[in-house]
């Protein structure tokens, strides 16, 4: 199947999405959770199989004569800078394989930035918002499939990587499961900012008291009972009556 795909697209896959399809022919992950009482569906994480690598249909997007097409829609006026590559074009310049629908929020898209024939070192993999506009992601697959599990496949996690950022309905969801990953900015600008530093000293430090030793009260005999203390038995004679009282 993936003989068949090069030959048919005149494009080399790269080898670490030949070794992706080599373990399963596509992917697609999702989860939800439960908030009163209610299943809501939440994250989803997938890659077209093999079969559904699809290039993007540069076709008339109308059924109407003349109809504009993606080519004439490609935007040449942002082109590749010192901190952003070379954008993809709809035209024969690029060939754009679809990876990823998400959901409808957008597309990402294996990009081979030279044309007809695909070389594998030529790919990249960016993400096309519903707007019709670039955004760079990773240089290899490998690294957006690390992308891909680390944002959960939370909604619209992709535009994290946008100018724009993402919703605030999204925000709220990547504040909830992944409070450090919607501001990439921050993770890039302050390193250090979110890692826990621990100074045992600190943490361990017991506060010296100075130990006052209990007062003992006096030691009771072994046979002694409670009550009032009765001092020991003594004899007296009592001048009054002549008869010795014992006590």
């Amino acid at each position: 199947m993936i003989s068949s795909w090069e030959q048919k697209n005149n494009c080399i896959l790269p080898e670490d999405v030949k070794n992706f399809y080599l373990m399963t022919n596509g992917f697609h992950m999702t989860w939800s959770v439960k908030l009163d009482e209610h299943i809501i569906p939440l994250g989803s994480m997938a890659i077209n199989g093999i079969s559904k690598l699809t290039q993007l249909n540069q076709s008339s997007m109308y059924s109407l004569p003349n109809a504009p097409t993606l080519a004439d829609l490609d935007d040449d006026t942002q082109e590749a800078s010192e901190n952003q590559p070379e954008k993809p074009h709809f035209d024969s310049r690029s060939v754009i394989f679809e990876l990823d629908p998400c959901s409808g929020h957008g597309k990402v898209c294996l990009v081979y930035k030279r044309g007809k024939p695909g070389l594998a070192q030529d790919s990249e993999i960016w993400f096309l918002d519903r707007a019709l506009y670039w955004h760079f992601l990773t240089d290899t697959f490998t690294a957006y499939y690390r992308l891909l599990v680390t944002h959960l496949g939370l909604p619209q996690w992709q535009y994290a990587f946008t100018s724009y950022g993402v919703s605030p309905q999204a925000k709220q969801w990547f504040n909830m499961y992944k409070p450090i990953t919607y501001n990439t900015n921050l993770l890039m600008e302050e390193a250090d900012s979110f890692v826990n530093k621990l100074d045992p000293s600190k943490v361990f430090k017991s506060k010296n008291k100075t130990l006052v030793p209990k007062k003992k009260g006096p030691v009771q005999p072994a046979n002694s009972q409670k009550g009032p203390s009765v001092p020991p038995s003594t004899s007296k004679s009592s001048s009054g009556s002549g008869n010795t009282v014992r006590k």
